[in-house]
């Protein structure tokens, strides 16, 4: 009777997650095709001014319509994407190199070690996040290496803690009690059982903190302290769109916007869907 209850509703758990994945998979081909494709494929210069078609709404001939200079808006958002997402990336990566080392120190040393991290953690994690981006960046020229700085020295505290929760949890497992108890060296078992038990979790971690460094780019951008002001980022974009508002123009603002958002919620799909593997207990439920 059980076995009755639970399959439709287990089936039907099965095709939302499926169609999920297959959405934000088919989100993110479609903007990796128009980052890498486009620019090159397109012999149009995405800074060239056409002030007889300012403001075009979206048409054929633009897409995306036109900014206040009669730029191609559709080009802009793409090179403004590109930009944004090589942020985010290369920002993830390096926040997850830190988190990961501070946490796997803390959780595997332990003592004077681990308290001196966590109280480094609790400290900048105490400070606003775009706070102390906007100090990171005030110190450089604008530019996207100090962008990428800022991102990273104000996301690697949670994955530090994700780590560190993972190490102690790894620490008190059957088979690292077996190699300490047969000899082998802190270094050694941290080596070959702590780090790679943690890699799954700082994988989804650095997969999730990709968004948080749009967003953090594109916050400080349309502040005016992140990327030139000529160099467009969907912060940039957004920010510059904010007269044309005024002049009753939407989509400068909107298409922007939508390609910061899009992203974002597709990322999270496939994360959301990453975290339920790696949680045995929720797999279990998935799958009734």
């Amino acid at each position: 009777m059980a076995e009755q209850v639970w399959r439709p509703q287990g089936r039907t758990r099965r095709s939302t997650r499926t169609l999920r994945v297959r959405a934000c998979v088919a989100v993110m081909a479609v903007i990796a095709a128009a980052v890498l494709l486009v620019p090159p494929l397109a012999h149009l210069d995405q800074q060239a001014v056409d002030l007889a078609a300012k403001l075009q709404p979206p048409s054929w001939d633009h897409p995306f319509g036109t900014d206040d200079l009669g730029r191609d808006l559709l080009l802009r958002c793409v090179y403004g994407l590109r930009v944004s997402l090589f942020v985010g990336l290369v920002a993830a990566l390096v926040a997850t190199v830190i988190g990961t080392a501070v946490g796997a120190a803390a959780g595997a040393l332990g003592g004077w070690t681990d308290r001196v991290a966590m109280r480094a953690v609790d400290t900048l994690s105490s400070v606003p996040h775009l706070l102390l981006g906007i100090f990171v960046v005030a110190v450089f020229r604008p530019g996207v290496w100090p962008v990428v700085a800022s991102v990273a020295v104000t996301h690697w505290l949670s994955t530090a803690r994700i780590v560190r929760a993972e190490v102690m949890s790894l620490r008190a497992r059957a088979y690292v009690d077996a190699a300490v108890s047969g000899g082998a060296s802190r270094w050694r078992v941290a080596v070959r059982h702590l780090v790679p038990g943690v890699l799954p979790q700082a994988g989804l971690a650095a997969v999730l903190m990709i968004p948080h460094a749009m967003w953090h780019e594109s916050a400080l951008s349309f502040l005016g302290l992140g990327l030139p002001a000529h160099q467009a980022s969907l912060g940039n974009l957004v920010q510059t769109a904010r007269g044309s508002l005024l002049a009753g123009a939407w989509w400068p603002t909107l298409f922007p916007g939508l390609l910061l958002i899009l992203p974002t919620l597709a990322i999270a799909g496939l994360a959301g869907t990453w975290r339920d593997r790696l949680n045995p207990r929720r797999r279990s439920e998935l799958t009734l």
